[in-house]
């Protein structure tokens, strides 16, 4: 069983960043992919990036690449999501997720809990 937490979330001024991290409770360096996803008020939980298990491959939603940087520290089992150049459209709870690879969040076996990001304008 995997236990992931994230924290980072908050409140931002439009072309502010913020950095989440995700925390996990066994060392991720074994075998998990990590993703990052959001969901927005009355929207579907949506795909933002994801880095496998040894940092080689990432994977960004068009929406966010050059803007978001996903990456992992093994030996601090946490995986980072760096946002810059927010804006509005960016506020959402994200949500990280491990055990799967792709966009689809069925693929997923373990989920946090999910940090709150707001971008003012």
């Amino acid at each position: 069983q995997v236990q992931l937490v994230e924290s980072g979330g908050g409140l931002v001024q439009a072309g502010g960043s913020l950095r989440l991290s995700c925390a996990a409770s066994v060392r991720t360096s074994s075998t998990y992919s990590v993703a990052w996803f959001r969901q927005a008020v009355g929207k579907e939980r949506a795909f933002v990036a994801a880095v496998n298990w040894s940092g080689s491959n990432l994977n960004y939603a068009d929406s966010v690449k050059g803007r978001f940087t996903i990456s992992r520290s093994n030996a601090r089992n946490t995986v980072y999501l760096q946002m810059t150049s927010l804006t509005p459209e960016d506020t959402a709870v994200y949500y990280c997720a491990a055990g799967g690879w792709g966009r689809d969040d069925k693929n997923y076996n373990y989920w946090g809990q999910g940090t709150q990001v707001t971008v003012s304008s």
